[in-house]
């Protein structure tokens, strides 16, 4: 159901539980609010009706605006993130010549605050799933992480040999750059064979512009490289260089690995595992928003008690868990 549709059924439903405007304050639900020769629409009618058009939805929305704004205060990091994908918005509609106050009109918005009200609740709803997470996780998960994961950083140089490909050339060109750039790369492997410096070789040869004119010196963590250069490294002792070119999206490289430094404990890196290991569940497990908003309502003892919209709650839910595990399980 569009936003639009959403908001009506919101706004008709606070009316006829509170009265406003010229809705009387609603007694029995058979006022009248149309009517017509030879028909009249009551409040019950129209609610009935609202309730098969994404009822549950509605008032889900209202549920979860609530008590995730309960849970989770509009902190400086909120209205950053709304500001940011505000402009984001804008900055894509314009790019395709569209009028984007039209479309948040169209789209059942007031305007931009309505909209960015929306956008602070997703950033909260995004903090809510990770807190929810973060509390699921056991010891042994994050010891588990940390073994496999955690590494002591890596001093390394590296010359990376660049396929000279450019997008208008054939496959048969691009192959050809390809066979001359590893080509090159060996050569230098064999200069290393006889002696000659790999910073020296780094500066001359070398085409990663950031680490050249140092000789191609850097420091390798686990994750801030492709992970073919962080296998290639990985696999080197102190003091050995590769045998090999190592390829990967960038080209060609030649490693030498100088040292690595001791693996941190994990009393020292307990945070920042816990973060990691929350985003690859978040990326790995759709459903968890939707776990952890069900949580968070049963926490502030949600009942619903219309037996219409409470199947039809239900209903949602699980199609909503059951739906993404089927993704999940087919990825």
């Amino acid at each position: 159901m569009n936003k639009k549709k959403l908001f009506v059924f919101a706004l008709v439903a606070a009316l006829m539980l509170t009265g406003c405007g010229k809705i009387a304050t609603l007694k029995n639900g058979e006022e009248v609010v149309a009517k017509m020769d030879g028909k009249s629409i009551t409040a019950e009618d129209l609610y009935g009706e609202l309730k098969k058009q994404g009822g549950a939805v509605t008032l889900t929305n209202m549920i979860d605006a609530f008590v995730v704004n309960k849970e989770i205060e509009t902190d400086d990091d909120a209205k950053s993130y709304a500001d940011s994908q505000l402009s984001s918005y804008k900055k894509s509609y314009q790019s395709y010549g569209q009028d984007f106050d039209a479309a948040l009109t169209n789209a059942g918005y007031a305007g931009e605050d309505e909209f960015k009200d929306e956008l602070i609740l997703e950033y909260k709803k995004k903090i809510v799933t990770e807190n929810y997470v973060k509390d699921e996780l056991t010891d042994s998960e994050i010891q588990k992480y940390y073994d496999d994961n955690i590494f002591g950083d890596i001093e390394a140089r590296h010359i990376l040999i660049s396929p000279n490909t450019k997008d208008d050339m054939s496959d048969d060109e691009k192959e050809e750059a390809e066979k001359k750039a590893k080509k090159e790369a060996e050569n230098i492997i064999k200069k290393l064979d006889d002696g000659e410096d790999f910073a020296k070789l780094a500066k001359e040869y070398s085409d990663d512009e950031g680490t050249a004119s140092n000789g191609g010196k850097l420091t390798v963590t686990y994750g801030s490289v492709v992970d073919e250069f962080w296998d290639g490294v990985n696999e080197l002792k102190d003091g050995e260089y590769s045998k090999e070119p190592v390829k990967s999206e960038y080209g060609y490289h030649i490693i030498y690995r100088i040292k690595q430094k001791a693996k941190p404990e994990l009393k020292e890196v307990r945070d920042d595992v816990i973060d990691k290991l929350t985003e690859e569940k978040i990326n790995e497990d759709s459903t968890l928003q939707t776990k952890a908003l069900v949580a968070l309502r049963k926490k502030y003892n949600l009942e619903i008690s219309d037996d219409e919209l409470k199947k039809s709650y239900d209903n949602s839910v699980n199609s909503a868990l059951s739906t993404n595990n089927s993704q999940n399980s087919s990825n």
